[in-house]
């Protein structure tokens, strides 16, 4: 399991460079001032730096309960990020919606693609990341 510190480092690590990443490219994408689409998507990281830290916990958490092992396979890393990021999407869509002044679809549409993004980049950053500092083999106590 990974200590507090270290899933404190990944959470920030992560949103960072999603934030550096994303900002410029959705602004454009989606034809919205830099300035509002970047307050939004620091937003939406305090939001989902919060949701990484608890959601990445209770993943771990089962995983151990489950196979005595938080390290990941290739088809659990796909299940992890897809299931954060359509989690945090429930949790985000309105405030994307209130935040630009759009109408739901809109937002819905905007979050798939922030969605879809950051499914991938998830995948990616989780992979490297677990690369850099490997998780701790661990084990339930009988």
């Amino acid at each position: 399991m990974r200590s507090t510190a270290d899933r404190i480092r990944q959470a920030l690590s992560f949103e960072f460079i999603g934030i550096v990443i994303v900002t410029p490219l959705f602004a454009w994408v989606f034809d919205h001032p830099i300035g509002d689409m970047g307050a939004l998507v620091v937003l939406g990281a305090t939001a989902a730096t919060m949701w990484n830290y608890i959601f990445n916990l209770v993943f771990d958490h089962v995983l151990n309960w489950r196979r005595r092992d938080v390290r990941k396979t290739m088809p659990l890393r796909i299940v992890h990020a897809v299931l954060f990021e359509a989690t945090l999407l429930v949790l985000l869509l309105p405030l994307f919606a209130w935040w630009l002044g759009v109408p739901l679809i809109a937002s819905l549409v905007m979050e798939i693609s922030f969605a879809v993004f950051y499914m991938g980049y998830a995948f990616v950053f989780t992979w490297g990341y677990d690369t850099l500092f490997p998780p701790q083999r661990t084990a339930r106590t009988a």
